[in-house]
């Protein structure tokens, strides 16, 4: 049986700074408390500068480690321990974020000491001196090549569906239907959603749910409010940006409003095409 966990709250033990872009963040604070069971688009990368972090996935049995990757649509929990932390969500669709999935083997994976080693010895300036750090960006980018030695390998999506992606990224309104992503495509709503289920993972409704929420996530920095961020993102209303929070980051959304915020450049590159639609080739980490 594994070992049961304090079912204490979520709190914050030093102040939490946030580095945002749509699609992800950077997040570096102490913190204790489970986060319960929940499942989002991003990958997660968590690194303890001290101690180590507690995670448990779908089987139920918990497993402490200095740092961990956790799958894209994975379902975890979470325990900080009292560590001080940083984490990272990496999308998926980047061509850094497909290159990290392309190692994964499992749906939650601990990382490599001598990995570790070298990703925490970039990242303690960071928490230390984050006044000397001039780029975030690159730092992200550093870290998450860190998991894994060398060149990112190009996305392979394909085209129709990079298309729908890049015109996502770009829209003001995400309140695109299935119909209209379709037309883009030049493809029927049910071949077109046959396809971008198998290319991205899960279904076209619960992605544009993630864009939304992480449209959300920068609004909630700039906003300060639930309802203005739910707004910004296209939410109906406040209501439905609180449990779309609870069900795909295991917290409310007011958690993201303590601490420091900065909206930075997205560190990620968007994702490319080529005609096969191949992927990268698997490897591990």
């Amino acid at each position: 049986m594994p070992e049961p966990r304090s079912p204490e709250p979520y709190r914050w033990l030093s102040v939490p700074r946030w580095y945002l872009w749509e699609g992800g963040f950077l997040l570096a604070a102490r913190a204790r408390g489970v986060v319960p069971s929940h499942a989002h688009h991003a990958i997660q990368v968590v690194v303890a500068l001290d101690g180590a972090v507690a995670i448990c996935g779908r089987d139920g049995e918990w497993q402490e480690s200095g740092g961990v990757v956790v799958r894209s649509d994975a379902e975890h929990s979470f325990d900080c321990n009292g560590a001080l932390g940083v984490m990272l969500f990496v999308d998926p669709e980047s061509s850094e974020g497909a290159w990290l999935s392309a190692t994964l083997r499992r749906d939650i994976t601990p990382i490599a000491e001598a990995r570790l080693a070298a990703i925490r010895e970039e990242l303690l300036p960071f928490v230390d001196r984050p006044e000397e750090i001039d780029d975030v960006a690159h730092l992200v980018r550093r870290a998450v090549n860190g998991l894994r030695p060398g060149a990112v390998p190009v996305r392979r999506l394909d085209p129709r569906v990079t298309k729908v992606l890049a015109a996502i990224r770009a829209s003001d309104d995400l309140r695109i239907s299935l119909d209209k992503a379709a037309g883009m495509a030049f493809l029927s709503p049910t071949r077109f959603a046959h396809l971008f289920k198998e290319q991205v993972g899960l279904p076209f409704s619960r992605y544009m749910l993630w864009r939304k929420l992480t449209r959300a996530m920068v609004a909630i920095g700039s906003e300060r409010t639930i309802a203005a961020a739910a707004h910004a993102a296209d939410f109906a209303d406040a209501a439905h940006l609180t449990r779309t929070f609870y069900q795909m980051v295991g917290m409310a959304p007011s958690v993201l409003m303590q601490g420091d915020f900065a909206e930075i450049a997205a560190p990620f590159d968007a994702p490319a095409h080529e005609p096969d639609g191949s992927r990268p080739q698997r490897q591990s980490i």
